[in-house]
């Protein structure tokens, strides 16, 4: 399973990556994740590929996206053309346009509902991951939990939780 996650740099694409993948090697899953971001870090172009298997791993660029995740539209534009044909697109419906792109696609306002369930907009991402696990039941919800725990600052972990179960809520 190849998963892009796309965006801005700031919105936690990063993050998101490293939190989804060291989940699915709690999981029992093999997985890698790199990274690319922009000369600027916050606000700049920034991606994030998990490749996740349950054998071994040797190629360590995707050949093309089973998901991709979208948070901005120049990202879309850049990235929509790495899904496979029948892969799936998860996007915030608040940040992106797919007009007339063909796909298997779900959107959530994920920036509205964390503004507006935690008033702050950097919860997103975490809603956004329990959206895409709730469709794909790709990896266990008690992993994503657990990684969350590791990779979030201790004073926001519980938060973070919290906005990845109102994600799951939302299938």
């Amino acid at each position: 399973m190849n998963i892009r996650f796309t965006g801005f740099g700031g919105q936690g694409i990063i993050l998101s990556g490293v939190i989804f993948g060291w989940a699915a090697i709690l999981n029992g899953k093999n997985a890698i994740q790199t990274q690319s971001y922009g000369s600027s870090a916050r606000g700049g172009a920034c991606k994030c590929d998990v490749i996740i298997q349950d054998s071994y791993i040797y190629e360590l660029v995707p050949t093309g996206n089973d998901i991709l995740v979208a948070f901005s539209q120049p990202a879309f534009e850049k990235y929509k053309n790495s899904l496979l044909k029948n892969g799936l697109l998860f996007y915030d419906s608040d940040l992106v346009r797919t007009d007339s792109f063909e796909s298997n696609s779900f959107s959530i306002s994920a920036t509205d509902l964390a503004f507006k369930e935690f008033g702050q907009k950097l919860f997103a991402n975490i809603i956004m991951l329990g959206f895409i696990n709730s469709k794909t039941k790709l990896i266990n919800a008690e992993a994503i939990e657990e990684s969350i725990r590791q990779y979030v600052p201790s004073k926001f972990a519980d938060t973070n939780i919290n906005a990845f179960r109102l994600g799951m809520k939302l299938n």
